[in-house]
This record gives structure tokens, C-alpha cells and sequence, in this order.
């Protein structure tokens, strides 16, 4: 992982950990057939840096993510000032996960919700997914109004 502030330290790191531990929604950018951007807000489970979220696989976004993995991802937790706004702003790949790698994801979701595990019927019909970021912005304004980092992630 590259950084564009002078190299990428742990303290760095649990932000943008803390971050994903703070915030249960994530936005999801995708590119509809006809090239229109759609933004879909979904809840997710942190795995490190990638994101799992369970979606209907006959979801336009799901059809869109089969179709170019290519999305970009933005979360921010809720506040009510614009000087204490901070977030992620992410680009990457997100792909539908294989029966195998499904467990575990699923587990990871549901520790994270566990009010989903009443939720049967929809689990069972979700496909997981797993976002993997190739480049990230953290932003927060309590740093001082404008400030970002940005990584650009090895793969």
C-alpha cells in the first residue's frame, strides 16, 4: 500500500479501521447498461480494508457489478456540522463471492448485524459480494476543513 502523505503508518491504518467499525452503510456506485450512475445504499461488514454486503442477485447494481466489477464506494458516519464530517471515499472492484467463500462472509455480516439472522428467508436469497478497494480517501474536516489522505493499494 503507497501513500501520498509520507507512508502509510498504523495510526493511519485504525482510522481508517475505526471508520469501517463506526459506520454500518456504505453508498455503492455502479454504471447502469445505458451508462447512468446509480448509487445504492447497502449495509456492510468490514474483512480488513474490503467490504462484504449481502445484495438480491436480480438487483439492477447486482447486474451492473456482474457486468463491470468497477464501483466506487462512499461512507461517512452521521453528523450534523459540516467541521466534524469525515468518511471514505473508495474506487475498486467488487465481485459476487463463490459458494466457498460464502461462509465466511456470511458470518462476518451476521456478527455484525445479528438482527439479520431473523431474517431467513432474505439471507437465504442474498448473493454476498466483496468489495476490494484499489485506492482510498479518508477525509476529516475536524483536522481542518478540506483534509484528505489518499492510498493507492497494492493488489
Amino acid at each position: 500500500m503507497t501513500g501520498s502523505t509520507a507512508g502509510f503508518a498504523e495510526p493511519d491504518r485504525a482510522a481508517l479501521l475505526a471508520l469501517l467499525e463506526e459506520t454500518p452503510a456504505l453508498t455503492l456506485a455502479t454504471l447502469d447498461p445505458d451508462g447512468a450512475p446509480r448509487a445504492t445504499p447497502l449495509f456492510f461488514a468490514a474483512d480488513d480494508l474490503a467490504l462484504i454486503f449481502l445484495s438480491d442477485p436480480s438487483s439492477q447494481h447486482s447486474h451492473n457489478l456482474l457486468a463491470d466489477p468497477r464501483c466506487g464506494v462512499g461512507l461517512y458516519p452521521a453528523v450534523d456540522d459540516w467541521r466534524a464530517l469525515r468518511g471514505l471515499q473508495l474506487r475498486g472492484q467488487a465481485r459476487r463471492l463463490r459458494e466457498a467463500e460464502a461462509p465466511h462472509a456470511l458470518e462476518l455480516y451476521l456478527r455484525r448485524f445479528p438482527f439479520a439472522a431473523d431474517l431467513t428467508q432474505a439471507i437465504e436469497a442474498a448473493a454476498p459480494f466483496r468489495f476490494q478497494p484499489s485506492w482510498i480517501r479518508r477525509i476529516d474536516n475536524r483536522q481542518g476543513f478540506g483534509f484528505q489522505q489518499e492510498w493507492h493499494l497494492d493488489e
